[in-house]
C-alpha cells in the first residue's frame, strides 16, 4: 500500500535507507532507528488503509492480513541487517520480528477501530499513554516497539481528524518535535519517552507540510464575493 503525503512517504524512504546502512554509520543508532521506523510505517498504514472505514470485525481482519506479506519485505531486511551488525543486535533482529507479528495480525486490526471511535481529547489520552508505555519498556525490546506502532496508528487516527494543513497545527507540531528533542538531549533520564514523543510530532509535522497549500483559498458565495464571517 502507497500512502498519500508525499513528504512523509520520502522521510519514511529516506529513514529506511538510512536504517538499512546504521550497521556502516552509526550501529549504536540502530535500535532507535528502528523504533522511528515502527512509529512511522504505523502511521503510513492506517493513512493508506480505508477498510476499517467500510468493514468491521473477522472481515476486516482477513483483508488486512491478505496484505500483510508486501508490508513485511521491509522489515525482514530491517532485521538482517539488525543481524549483520553483529551478535549483539541478534536479539534486535528477533525484537523487531515480534513486534512487526504483533502489530501486523494483533495491534493494528484493534486499535485501529477502537482509536477510530473515540472522541480527539480520550485519543490524545490514548497516545499519553502509549508514550507512557514506551518510558516503561526496555529500549530495543519488542514490547518498546509494539508500542511505538501502536503510537504511530494512533498519531495518524489524531491527525486523520483536522485541521491538517493548517499553519497553526503545523507549528504546534513543529514545537512540540523541538520541545521533546530537546529534553531528550538536555535530560537522558527522559530519552525513553521524549524521542518517540518527538519522532511522532515530527511524522504529524511532515504530514501537515505535505498537504498544506501554498495559496490559501477563500470562500466565496456563488455571485464570486468572498464569505466574510459577521462578528
Amino acid at each position: 500500500m502507497k500512502g498519500e503525503l508525499k513528504i512523509l512517504g520520502a522521510a519514511h524512504g529516506l529513514l529506511l535507507g538510512l536504517v538499512l546502512a546504521a550497521p556502516l554509520i552509526a550501529p549504536a543508532l540502530l535500535p532507535w532507528g528502528a523504533e522511528a521506523l515502527f512509529i512511522i510505517a504505523a502511521f503510513q498504514l492506517r493513512l493508506a488503509d480505508r477498510r476499517w472505514d467500510t468493514r468491521a470485525g473477522l472481515q476486516g481482519w482477513i483483508s488486512h492480513i491478505r496484505m500483510a506479506p508486501l508490508r513485511l519485505v521491509p522489515w525482514a531486511g530491517t532485521a538482517v541487517v539488525a543481524l549483520i551488525a553483529g551478535p549483539e543486535q541478534a536479539r534486535l533482529a528477533t525484537a523487531i520480528l515480534i513486534a512487526v507479528a504483533m502489530g501486523e495480525l494483533l495491534i493494528y486490526p484493534v486499535i485501529a477501530h477502537l482509536l477510530g471511535r473515540m472522541p480527539r481529547l480520550g485519543l490524545a489520552g490514548a497516545i499519553l499513554l502509549l508514550l507512557i508505555g514506551c518510558g516503561l519498556a526496555e529500549p530495543a525490546q519488542a514490547a518498546r516497539f509494539a508500542m511505538a506502532f501502536a503510537l504511530g496508528v494512533g498519531g495518524c487516527v489524531f491527525w486523520l481528524r483536522g485541521p491538517d494543513g493548517e499553519p497553526g497545527a503545523t507549528l504546534l507540531a513543529l514545537g512540540g518535535s523541538a520541545a521533546a528533542t530537546a529534553i531528550a538531549l538536555l535530560l537522558p533520564v527522559a530519552q525513553s519517552v521524549a524521542i518517540p514523543a518527538a519522532i511522532l510530532c515530527l511524522t504529524l509535522t511532515l504530514a501537515h507540510l505535505s498537504v498544506m497549500r501554498r495559496h490559501p483559498l477563500h470562500w466565496r458565495l456563488p455571485s464570486g464575493m468572498r464569505f466574510m464571517r459577521i462578528h
